[in-house]
């Protein structure tokens, strides 16, 4: 079980929208460095959505390569068709990754019904640890905790990222499934309380720019320093803030090109943050002591 701060991490890309492999192996290390527990490559904020499957699969490569085994790889290998969420995982596996990520079925809105049926398919199709991934501000697809407690039997099902912000969730899923099912936010701004209730850490976006922050974070939660851990989290709050003035990863590449980690490059329709944003994440950044 992996136990902190995992970080959602970006994908580099060049102003044309190529891919910025140089920049990739960067920000990697810059993870390894400072005591990220692992690294999810190719969810949300690694543009997904804009990959092409190759690119998609050469991305995962790319980071499991640079890792070398020295901290857990999370594939996001999630998708709207069963099919496809099945051959990503099963590649992502043969690629070493060491778990994978899947988002719940994005716009076709399947019942709770059928989102079981599709996490089950994969469980039972590839043999890797999967961490499911509840998120329905981005998917229009909210899967309830009763579907989770059908799921948590299977033995390659071991944990969920939920990533509503809602802390009575939370408390009823950490309180309702198997001490070894593994419950993380997905949520920066809410992450600390959900650690303090039980669970075992946060995918953050905000680890992108604050990595070693994030990680002292979590470890504080986990060992139940609740008055440092929350000291902690006021000081990171403009962070977890102003990285979502505008639809994730927009901001938190654009604070990541302020710090000069990366470049601009971002695929549309996702655009460069907008100007009037700029000094609001500049302040955050500052606040932090990160520029």
């Amino acid at each position: 079980m992996i136990r902190g701060s995992i970080v959602a991490l970006v994908t580099p890309m060049h102003a044309n929208g190529d891919v910025d492999w140089e920049a990739l192996d960067k920000v990697v290390d810059l993870h390894l460095k400072h005591g990220t527990a692992a690294i999810g490559a190719v969810g949300t904020t690694g543009e997904s959505a804009t990959l092409d499957y190759d690119e998609h699969l050469d991305v995962i490569k790319h980071v499991i390569k640079r890792v070398d085994g020295r901290i857990p790889v999370v594939a996001g290998t999630g998708a709207n068709s069963t099919h496809e969420a099945i051959e990503l995982t099963r590649r992502a596996k043969n690629a070493g990754a060491d778990y994978s990520l899947l988002v719940t079925p994005y716009y076709n809105k399947p019942s709770q019904e059928g989102l079981y049926q599709h996490f089950k398919a994969i469980a039972d199709a590839v043999d890797i640890p999967q961490i499911l991934y509840n998120v329905p501000s981005r998917t229009g697809c909210d899967m309830k905790p009763e579907t989770v407690y059908r799921l948590v039997d299977h033995p390659n099902i071991v944990g969920i990222k939920e990533a509503t912000g809602d802390l009575e969730r939370a408390r009823q899923l950490i309180e309702n499934v198997p001490a070894d099912f593994a419950v993380y936010s997905g949520d920066d701004a809410t992450a600390i309380e959900l650690i303090l209730l039980g669970g075992q850490g946060n995918i953050s976006v905000t680890a992108n720019v604050a990595p070693a922050e994030m990680a002292e974070l979590c470890r504080l939660g986990l060992e139940g320093q609740v008055e440092a851990a929350r000291a902690l989290q006021h000081k990171l709050m403009p962070l977890h803030t102003k990285l979502f003035v505008e639809a994730n990863p927009i901001p938190v590449k654009w604070a990541m090109h302020e710090m000069g980690l990366i470049g601009l490059g971002i695929r549309l329709p996702l655009t460069v943050l907008a100007d009037e944003y700029h000094e609001d994440v500049r302040n955050a950044l500052r606040q932090c002591g990160l520029i």
